[in-house]
């Protein structure tokens, strides 16, 4: 009898060699269609557990540069990437915190406060990155300021990636920053580089968004996300710990053990601080935030804090800047061939006719499923917000309406794919989400969002936006 993993590598190779030979739909070059069939086949080959993502990565830019589909220097323009580059120094940043033992320290300070339940550790999570998004214009950049704050929860409260005993703990508070990073980006308009390149979109087509247009719009429906998504995790998850009531003081008698921070402790402290200022107003002084990451590094290892030998051992770092940055660059290859916005008129062109609130949820919803072949919430947005925003109005679709609900799945289908977000690479990257995990949770979480924003979002929007 065949495995699962068999069952499935036979599956990927007729899907793959049934798109490759089908005859390219009219209006899409052979080449766009055939990279689409290689981009295709490797989610698919990820999905059904045929191969590992790195793998499947690997084989698709192998294939496509082999096959002439794609010049090398397009292919591997992702690993030159700025962003892609942040999250990898950041995350080689974060691991000194849990190496010095400032994310130990971390963790038992927040236990001895919110850990009473798991829920708590994951809604202070959510909280945190509520309160400081707005002062970040990059998702990504904020990641780096998450990551190690979820990772000290984890470490504080015993979970460990190759530990059977707490590890969908781990998974559970690790999933909940990606889900936090996905609605928190939402709650302002300059929480997310797309929000306000989409409000200058939606300007053209005459809809007006301000900074407080949008928190107005956004705040119910996102509270109500956050109120939510924890809740939602918990149960997909079944975390092995759930009441916890004797943790707030067994945190505080480990804080005491502690003793006073360590020469490591302080100065990891102090960089981290320090990117964390840089990262918030790169904006307003024009820094580049890679940059920061990169100056963050050079003080740990110039201090000793962290060594050569620490990055060694990071060989997960290595696979998922390599996974990441090739599907990046396939992704945007894709939209440089016209597959993106032909897609997007064709799908949007085949709701004419219907009623304008049927022609609206469809379009949000179409727009949420294609984020499964991009790589950048801001290339997806600018390549199909505009089409879809300018086909709903000619449905009927109330503008404002539309335009916000559209610039809001901008934000929460981060999570659909684990590479839909750079912002979601340090997470993914820590040892407790298996693929099967992320693709999951990724898809019930953006489920649960673009219910959320349909019904709770569109009941406001019509109370407030009138």
């Amino acid at each position: 009898m065949l495995s699962r993993r068999q069952v499935g590598r036979i599956a990927t190779a007729v899907v793959g060699m049934a798109l490759w030979w089908a005859p390219p739909p009219t209006g899409l070059s052979l080449q766009a269609w055939r990279l689409f069939a290689i981009f295709a086949t490797t989610i698919f080959s990820v999905i059904v557990n045929a191969l590992p993502i790195l793998t499947a990565s690997v084989l698709a830019v192998a294939t496509a540069v082999l096959t002439r589909l794609i010049r090398p220097d397009d292919a591997y323009a992702g690993f030159g990437n700025g962003t892609i580059l942040l999250l990898i120094v950041a995350f080689l940043v974060a691991n000194a915190v849990v190496k010095c033992g400032l994310g130990k320290r971390g963790g038992h300070w927040v236990a001895s406060r919110f850990g009473g339940s798991t829920l708590g550790l994951s809604y202070s999570i959510f909280v945190l990155d509520a309160v400081i998004a707005p002062a970040f214009p990059s998702s990504t950049a904020r990641s780096g300021v998450l990551y190690p704050f979820a990772l000290s929860l984890a470490d504080g409260a015993g979970a460990k990636p190759d530990e059977p005993g707490r590890r969908r703990l781990g998974t559970f508070l690790m999933f909940s920053g990606m889900a936090s990073l996905s609605v928190s980006s939402a709650l302002w308009l300059t929480a997310m580089v797309a929000n306000p390149l989409g409000s200058e979109i939606a300007r053209g087509a005459g809809v007006d968004i301000s900074f407080t247009r949008w928190l107005i719009a956004a705040s119910v429906p996102t509270l109500c996300a956050i109120v939510v998504l924890p809740l939602v995790l918990y149960r997909l998850i079944g975390p092995e710990v759930g009441a916890t009531p004797e943790a707030p003081a067994a945190a505080r008698e480990a804080l005491k053990a502690l003793g006073p921070l360590s020469r490591d402790e302080w100065i990891v402290l102090a960089v981290f601080l320090g990117m964390v200022l840089l990262w918030a107003s790169a904006a307003a002084m024009g820094t580049d935030s890679t940059a920061v990451a990169f100056l963050g590094l050079g003080v740990l290892l110039a201090t000793g804090v962290i060594t050569l030998e620490d990055i060694g051992k990071q060989g997960d770092v290595l696979a998922t800047f390599i996974w990441f940055a090739v599907l990046f660059a396939l992704s945007s290859q894709l939209n440089e061939l016209g597959f993106m916005g032909f897609l997007g008129k064709r799908l949007a062109g085949a709701l004419a006719g219907l009623a304008s609130p049927q022609a609206g949820v469809l379009l949000v919803a179409a727009y949420v499923l294609l984020h499964y072949l991009f790589a950048s919430q801001t290339a997806h947005m600018l390549a199909l917000f505009g089409i879809f925003l300018d086909v709903g109005i000619k449905l009927g679709v109330t503008p404002t309406l539309l335009a916000f609900q559209l610039l809001f799945a901008t934000d929460y289908f981060s999570v659909i794919t684990p590479q839909g977000s750079s912002a979601n690479l340090l997470f993914a990257g820590s040892g407790y989400l298996s693929q099967g995990d992320l693709y999951r949770l990724g898809a019930a979480t953006t489920g649960v969002s673009f219910v959320i924003y349909a019904v709770v979002g569109t009941a406001w929007l019509w109370l407030v936006m009138r």
